[in-house]
């Protein structure tokens, strides 16, 4: 545990586990009011779905949260994440820690963001870690990123598609237009759950493809697609409803395309987009836009309800932007990435 008092500022650690009612209605009461301000419009989490989620256990990350208060009320918070000690490969994440958090708008410039601050080096320090990472996209988180001294090392953006807008007779063209039989491909489709057996196969090409994508500046340990995770995702989907759709484009034993995607339940008319990836030596081809007209087709199939996909791209990938824009998907916000040295926090905090 960690805490810092400055004036009437005090931060404490949130543990799920001791945390009394009147604490978790105070958390629950801060939260929505910081989603109101920095997601308007976007669905919140039910009160018990985020409580169930702060106690679950992930075997390959964990995650801790800091609330500051002033006068006993919550006015911000800073969540840390980190590769669980113990965890296969967890000394290539040894440096790193993922910082979010905020301060409530009529609370800011008040010294709130600097206790917070504060408690974040006590972390890196006592953990040896030398590199936070952010993903900000407000004009004021920009701004305190700035003033800490993190430098912005990768810009993307959430682009959103109206089902309801797509040409679907020209999506089918797009599919139908990768010479399978000629190019020795074969379609594999999962809806709902990919067999656990069929993933721990996918693992290693999965993560190939996805260390290939443009990351700009970003400095991270190499990602990884793990079996632990998607063990631990399908069985929250078990228990609020959801499925993982998969559409792979493939040669022999070998991945050339693949789209993933998912549903959840509790916001049943929206769907989110994840990795979109051809291997290399197939490129040039169609096959990216294929196994995305694929997988829009079969989420409108099992979903006729949903009415947006939602995706994340690097500025960087000029490609996967190109076959974005003539789906029409539509920026609805820009994202940066800071990372701030350990050094260089202290030197700011000093000042």
């Amino acid at each position: 545990m960690f805490g810092n008092e400055r004036d009437s500022i005090a931060v404490h650690y949130f543990d799920p586990e001791a945390a009394s009612p009147e604490d978790w209605a105070k958390l629950h009461s801060f939260r929505r009011a910081r989603h109101a301000e920095d997601l308007p419009g976007e669905p919140v989490l039910p009160d018990a779905d985020f409580e169930r989620e702060l106690r679950l256990h992930r075997p390959l990350g964990e995650s801790r949260r800091f609330i500051a208060t002033r006068q006993g009320e919550f006015v911000g918070n800073l969540i840390l994440m980190f590769r669980r000690d113990g965890s296969p490969g967890c000394e290539d994440f040894a440096a790193h820690v993922d910082a979010a958090g905020g301060v409530l708008r009529a609370c800011r410039r008040q010294g709130i963001g600097r206790a917070l601050a504060r408690t974040l080096l006590a972390f890196m320090q006592a953990q040896g870690r030398t590199t936070a990472t952010f993903k900000v996209h407000l004009p004021d988180g920009n701004a305190f990123m700035a003033a800490l001294g993190a430098v912005g090392k990768y810009h993307s953006a959430e682009n959103r598609l109206r089902l309801d807008a797509l040409d679907w007779p020209s999506l089918a063209r797009w599919r139908e237009a990768v010479p399978l039989a000629a190019d020795g491909l074969r379609w594999e489709v999962h809806a709902g759950r990919v067999p656990m057996a069929r993933l721990g196969q996918l693992m290693a090409p999965f993560s190939a493809l996805i260390n290939e994508q443009p990351l700009d500046a970003l400095d991270v340990p190499r990602m990884r697609y793990e079996l632990p995770g998607y063990v631990t995702w399908y069985e929250d989907m078990d228990r609020r409803g959801g499925e993982h759709f998969l559409v792979l484009l493939c040669h022999g034993d070998e991945v050339a395309a693949m789209c993933d995607a998912s549903w959840d339940a509790r916001f049943p008319e929206r769907v989110y987009q994840q990795l979109t990836a051809v291997a290399r030596p197939w490129r040039g081809r169609g096959l990216a836009k294929a196994v995305k007209a694929a997988m829009l087709e079969l989420v409108h199939t099992r979903h006729p309800g949903v009415r947006t996909m939602i995706t994340h791209n690097a500025h960087a990938n000029a490609p996967m932007l190109s076959i974005n824009e003539r789906l029409g998907f539509a920026r609805h916000r820009d994202d940066r990435t800071y990372q701030l040295d350990r050094a260089v926090l202290a030197s700011a905090l000093a000042r």
